[in-house]
């Protein structure tokens, strides 16, 4: 498909209308495996965003979406019919604008997040929003009560670029389903995958003005307005661990709640009695879209005294694993997103020479145009280097020995993060009982996949606060009320 059968959204949706900048400002979308501008897109300002919360706001306080769920299941089920038929256009444009493998994109990037929808649609109308909670005594009468649950109010959502598509229908799906309207800022280095939802929610919903609002912009103090807003009552945000924390601070000021999806550094334990011609290749999928995923396991375990015999079959597979156009269905890894990015991984693998990990497959620079990063294998690596300890968010793959059981529980849990990891064995219960002693929030055994849209995820430690899909996902979005009368005759609460 090329760019002008593409024919992306590029103005903002704030409240109900496709807008360019108030200003009239566009910045440059690039294509980072070919370093090409794919186009321009609304400069978003602060002044846009301002407009954008008091619509939302407006929206949330004067009209019935919060207590209409019929209402909020019709638009979703709208919008979800309407990105069913861009599928095609969706695709092209986080290929384009992320760097996604195509082959990737029948997963998380495109196919999975727009069924997704229709899940969120559903449980709009299927959660029971009020329960009666046993009888209670209080000076000598019964006490009749009900526990209702509630939309929040205005949440602003923040997302990265690595699952652009995936991770704004994450957040808008539950909180519009929950009730709550909802200012999206997406990445700057992905704008489409934002922008072409609002077109759809524009063209082929009846959600109503304010609902959903899309501001995007190269301005990074419009995440932030969003944070301090106090006509903002929730934030929920995915990103790095750093820009978590300033999330968290600014939200602070006004004591609004928080969600965070952050970094993780997961951990791979490989026990001796694996099957290791099976589990070793698997490690090479650390490189996968580059490298640019929170749970990916980027720290692989193995036993000391297999180390060398673990080694040779990472080489062998490092050295198969193949990088390049993300068009090309061959390929699993792309480009890094930006040159900054680039340079960035760059510079952890050389802090790791330094530091005395064995490099042993990639540390090269690519030679050609585009992001890209050619997969590094790390053999020999201690767990106190910073190629052990830190989110890379990079095809680097750190493998780590360890003595026993204990000893790899130690250097699995040594770390701030606790996003994901695995465990492998052919000896089933003692690998369950190794991961239910791993500090993380989601765990593959023997390969088993957690994810899905009915899983909560979320980390431990600083991977975050708070847990994404399923209905403890949806229930982010909701307040809890607790209504009581004195006696047993009257109104029915």
């Amino acid at each position: 498909m090329t760019l002008e059968t593409l024919n992306p959204e590029t103005r903002n949706l704030i409240a109900g209308r496709l807008v360019e900048a108030s200003n009239g400002r566009r910045f440059d979308n690039l294509n980072p495996a070919t370093e090409e501008v794919l186009g321009a897109t609304a400069d978003g300002t602060l002044q846009d965003m301002d407009t954008a919360i008091h619509a939302a706001r407006h929206a949330f306080d004067h009209s019935d979406w919060s207590r209409n769920a019929e209402k909020r299941a019709r638009c979703l089920r709208q919008l979800y019919e309407g990105l069913r038929e861009a599928r095609e256009q969706l695709r092209a444009i986080v290929v384009r604008e992320a760097g996604a493998p195509v082959s990737l994109t029948g997963f998380m990037q495109v196919d999975e997040p727009i069924e997704m929808l229709s899940y969120w649609a559903d449980l709009a109308t299927q959660y029971e929003y009020e329960t009666p909670l046993a009888e209670v005594p209080f000076a000598g009468r019964p006490q009749r009560r009900r526990m209702q649950r509630e939309a929040i109010g205005v949440v602003g959502a923040i997302t990265p670029w690595n699952v652009p598509l995936y991770l704004n229908i994450a957040k808008l799906g539950p909180a519009l389903a929950a009730g709550c309207t909802l200012v999206l800022k997406p990445a700057p280095d992905t704008p489409w995958c934002a922008t072409h939802i609002g077109r759809i929610a524009a063209c082929c919903s009846e959600l109503p003005p304010g609902v959903l609002n899309i501001v995007a912009g190269a301005d990074h103090r419009l995440g932030e307005r969003l944070a301090l807003d106090p006509r903002v009552d929730m934030v929920s945000f995915t990103g790095s661990t750093a820009t978590g924390r300033r999330v968290m601070s600014a939200a602070s000021a006004t004591i609004k709640k928080v969600f965070l999806e952050l970094g993780g550094k997961s951990a791979a334990i490989v026990r001796g009695d694996a099957d290791l011609d099976a589990v070793l290749p698997g490690a090479a999928m650390t490189c996968v879209h580059g490298g640019q995923g929170c749970a990916i396991t980027t720290r692989w375990l193995v036993p000391r005294s297999l180390a060398k015999e673990c080694n040779e079959r990472l080489r062998a597979a490092f050295e198969a694993w193949r990088y390049g156009d993300p068009e090309d269905p061959a390929n699993l890894q792309g480009p890094q997103i930006s040159r900054l990015q680039q340079q960035r991984v760059h510079g952890f693998i050389e802090r790791g020479k330094r530091e005395g990990a064995r490099c042993l497959v990639g540390g090269n620079r690519h030679e050609g145009r585009g992001f890209f990063v050619p997969p590094a294998l790390f053999v020999n690596v201690e767990p106190e280097m910073e190629i052990a300890r830190q989110e890379i968010f990079g095809p680097v793959c750190a493998v780590i020995p360890y003595d026993d059981d204990e000893d790899a529980l130690r250097i699995a849990n040594a770390s701030v993060y606790g996003l994901s990891g695995a465990v492998y064995g052919r000896d089933e219960a003692r690998c369950l009982a190794l991961a239910r002693r791993i500090r993380s929030g989601t765990i593959s055994v023997n390969g088993g996949m957690w994810f899905h849209v009915d899983t909560p995820f979320g980390g431990y430690k600083q991977s975050g606060l708070g847990r994404e899909n399923g209905r403890m996902g949806f229930e982010e979005y909701l307040e809890t009320k607790v209504m009581a009368l004195p006696g047993a005759q009257g109104l029915a609460l």
